[in-house]
């Protein structure tokens, strides 16, 4: 991806688990391992995923490790929520499914998503903030932030479904 679109860094003073935990006391809700491992596991990478993904990857990283935290379905799915309302991760919905990525300490940003393979591809436009903003400011309107995703086909698609047929795609 150009340079030009690339998503900036953003300075947050608590990790994302020391958040959650303000979050979860605030509420007077118990800070359980299993939501540690859920936590743990959501922004050791950065991806966008949905519940089940989720929970296919913590069954597979918790079996590995002797003696780790078992999350449960229903505590994925009331993790997630939790994590949405705690302002770290944004809930998406994209051809009928919930999929997540990260909220907290990431940049706004839009998106481009292939219909074929589901592929999301993150961009960040000043020259689309700055129009949101001339927008908002005609209309009298305070904006608090916006999300734009942009459907279509990506090249990776486009290009495998014109691609001729060899003969030994035929066999």
């Amino acid at each position: 991806m150009s340079s030009q679109f690339a998503l900036n860094d953003v300075e947050v003073a608590l990790s994302p688990q020391e958040r959650f935990d303000e979050y979860l006391q605030s509420r007077g809700k118990r800070i359980t391992q299993q939501r540690r491992v859920l936590v743990e596991h959501v922004f050791s990478r950065h991806e966008h995923f949905d519940a089940d993904e989720l929970m296919d990857a913590l069954s597979k990283s918790t079996a590995k490790q002797a003696g780790g935290a078992q999350v449960s379905r229903a505590t994925v799915y009331r993790g997630l929520e939790e994590l949405v309302e705690a302002g770290l991760l944004r809930k998406m919905s994209l051809d009928g499914r919930a999929v997540y990525e990260h909220d907290y300490g990431y940049p706004q940003h839009d998106h481009l998503y292939c219909q074929q393979c589901q592929k999301l591809i993150e961009f960040q436009s000043q020259e689309l903030t700055q129009l949101r903003e001339e927008v908002a400011k005609e209309h009298n309107f305070r904006v608090t932030g916006h999300r734009l995703i942009v459907t279509g086909v990506c090249q990776s698609c486009a290009t495998n479904r014109h691609r001729r047929l060899s003969p030994v795609d035929l066999i």
